[in-house]
């Protein structure tokens, strides 16, 4: 039941915030941001310095508030780690079948990275909970909505090319939820401390969710 949970939360809340970031410091404070701007499921990237303490101590500090999730997770070991450290759903840049074994083993939610619509129906039958199709901004809702004519069954997040601008029609498209990374939290801001553009960037995706 955990899983399933974990699961109707991502698809329910609709945005997950990708975060790079050079210090845990900083994540932490753009998840407080993020957080404060309605977002409430936050997918921390292995390639952030010291990845593993971050998700673990965002997790005991923000409790249930919000899901933290480890992303860019290339193998089954990098995934069994984040588990272990605390992260609540896994994302994948690309299609692993032993990193989506790992992750049911856990019973936590898996998004495998895929594109063609081969790789998407091969990451589905192997458990995906969610195809993370990526790049998305590489033939954008309109790729989205090809797709899901011969595959509607399979649970879609766009992650690439979501911004403000295009956001509604990547959902008008068919997908059940997006990832938004510098257009959400830029480098830029983090350097900057500017947390209250964060959340003001954070109310206004959640807004064009049309998820409440």
């Amino acid at each position: 039941m955990v899983q399933v949970n974990r699961l109707q939360l991502l698809i329910e809340m609709g945005v997950v915030a990708i975060m790079r970031a050079k210090s845990s410091e900083q994540l932490i404070e753009a998840a407080e941001a993020v957080r404060a701007g309605g977002i409430r499921a936050i997918e921390v990237t292995m390639t952030t310095p010291g990845a593993l303490a971050v998700i673990e101590k965002a997790v005991a500090k923000f409790s249930k508030e919000v899901l933290f999730g480890a992303g860019s997770v290339l193998d089954p070991e990098s995934a069994r780690s984040a588990i272990l450290a605390g992260a609540q759903f896994i994302v994948c840049p690309t299609y692993k079948p032993e990193t989506i074994e790992i992750c049911k083993r856990y019973a936590v939610p898996v998004m495998p990275g895929a594109y063609t619509p081969t790789e998407i129906l091969s990451a589905w039958e192997a458990g995906a909970d969610i195809v993370k199709i990526f790049p998305a901004s590489v033939g954008g809702p309109a790729y989205i909505k090809a797709l899901k004519g011969p595959l509607p069954h399979i649970r879609m997040a766009a992650v690439g090319g979501v911004d403000l601008t295009t956001i509604s029609d990547f959902f008008k498209a068919g997908v059940d939820m997006v990832g938004v990374g510098g257009e959400l939290v830029s480098q830029a801001l983090l350097d900057n401390r500017d947390f209250t553009a964060i959340t003001e960037r954070a109310a206004a995706f959640h807004k064009l969710t049309g998820k409440g």
